[in-house]
């Protein structure tokens, strides 16, 4: 079992950035690659950025590309979520998430473990 905590979520003005940040606990030692998701109000989850377990496998979605980078420390058991040039679209509840493979997915259905969310507020 892995346990998910998001924090870094808050109110930025348009053209800001923000560091998500997300621990984890439990089961860490077992390879487990992380994603982030998002849902505004009214839409779906969807799939914003994942890393493998080494972090050398990134995946972004195409939406996001040349925004957001997602990093790694398995030491410290964190993934963060470094987010730039913010619009008021990304304004959604930002998910990290685990499953239990080395290599990440893009797909929510992919993923076993969930955090409970950090919102993100982009407004002027």
């Amino acid at each position: 079992q892995l346990q998910l905590v998001e924090s870094g979520g808050g109110l930025v003005q348009p053209g800001g950035s923000l560091r998500l940040s997300c621990v984890a606990s439990g089961r860490t030692r077992s390879g487990y690659a992380v994603g982030w998701f998002r849902q505004a109000p009214g839409k779906d989850r969807e799939f914003v950025a994942a890393i493998s377990w080494s972090g050398g496998i990134t995946d972004y979605a195409i939406s996001m590309k040349g925004r957001v980078t997602i990093s790694r420390d398995n030491a410290k058991n964190t993934v963060a979520l470094q987010m730039n040039s913010l619009t008021a679209e990304d304004t959604a509840v930002y998910f990290c998430a685990a499953r239990g493979f080395n290599w990440p997915g893009t797909n929510e259905y992919e993923y076993a473990y969930w955090g409970q969310g950090t919102q993100v507020t982009v407004s002027s």
